[in-house]
């Protein structure tokens, strides 16, 4: 997708959050700098929501809400961190910095700063289950230090990883996955707002396309309105039966086979970031893809692979790194 992503475009506000409950505690920390630990499965709008909050709660969200992915420094090198505009001004000059040095660094100059507006600031972290314990316990002392004008939210699939000294200096918001008619609704309000024509059935079948994964629903939408103008049952189902990003992963499998794993990432990034996917349907358009490129020994070889990839991406905290190890894999020799 070129156009920007619908799921940014047309970013819910807090009243429609398709989860009543976590609409509550968000209505609240407007008013009240409430620590959170948002969390749930993949897809089901906890970043949307805390940009919600802070669009509500900040004049300017724009500088006032810090966005802290975790796997812009676990997944990284300290060089790619470095290199990052959004963090060079804070690690300028201090180049012999341990990584997680530069992590503690950044977190605490975040925090540290005064609001642009109002009186605090929010601070997200997210997929935070990536943190490790120490640099938990190191968070735990920002979050003391700083409390008077910063407002914390962590963002995770599973917040069992978090230490209870954290947990216990936050709210606990549970973003379950919708329902069926709850897509349905937000489905409908999205394609609406774009202004692209449908009908009932095509909004029902995004619905369940999307499985109570919002953001798979959304930009199933947009993916069908760009293909054929209109989100109807039969575009839907045209345009969605055959994703059309096998050209992308074609050239992510030809860059791993020469050992090319920057580009090989990047192409991963492009599928991951740009275009919203999630591990398991990369894996699978991976191995459809492989069923075309090899045969015998290295197609059962990458089948073993993908099956520990597969399992390992229900409890990984990023789906980057299971499938980059696949990608490494893959530009082994295949005698290894």
């Amino acid at each position: 997708m070129e156009s920007p992503l619908w799921t940014d475009e047309f970013a819910p506000e807090i009243s429609d959050l398709p989860q009543p409950d976590a609409r509550d505690y968000f209505e609240t920390a407007v008013d009240e700098p409430l620590n959170l630990v948002v969390h749930g499965p993949p897809g089901v709008g906890k970043t949307a929501a805390v940009r919600a909050l802070a669009a509500a709660a900040h004049e300017d969200p724009d500088n006032d809400l810090v966005e802290l992915n975790v796997a812009d420094f676990f997944d990284r090198t300290k060089k790619e961190i470095k290199n990052d505009e959004r963090f060079a001004s804070f690690l300028r000059g201090n180049s012999r910095m341990s990584k997680r040095d530069m992590i503690n660094h950044v977190l605490k100059e975040s925090a540290s700063y005064q609001p642009v507006s109002g009186r605090y600031k929010t601070v997200l972290l997210d997929n935070a289950e990536a943190i490790r314990e120490d640099f938990q316990q190191a968070l735990r002392r920002v979050m003391e230090r700083y409390a008077e004008n910063t407002q914390f939210v962590i963002a995770t699939r599973q917040p069992s990883k978090l230490i209870p000294p954290i947990r216990s200096r936050c709210f606990s918001v549970s973003m379950r996955a919708p329902g069926h008619d709850a897509m349905v609704e937000t489905v409908e309000r999205v394609v609406s707002l774009a202004g692209v024509e449908y009908d009932d059935d095509g909004l029902e079948y995004l619905a369940g396309y999307g499985d109570g994964n919002v953001r798979e629903a959304v930009l199933g939408a947009q993916t069908t309105a760009e293909a054929e103008g209109e989100v109807t049952m039969t575009a839907a189902y045209e345009t969605l039966g055959d994703i059309g990003h096998d050209d992308v992963v074609e050239t992510m499998l030809e860059a791993a086979e020469q050992s090319n794993f920057e580009d090989a990432r990047s192409e991963l990034d492009t599928l991951i970031y740009d275009e919203g996917y999630d591990g398991d349907e990369i894996l699978s358009d991976v191995l459809g893809v492989a069923r075309s490129r090899y045969d015998g020994r290295r197609l059962a070889k990458l089948y073993r692979i993908a099956g520990e990839v597969d399992f390992d991406l229900t409890e990984s905290t990023s789906d980057r790194v299971q499938l980059g190890h696949l990608l490494a894999e893959i530009g082994r020799p295949a005698d290894e």
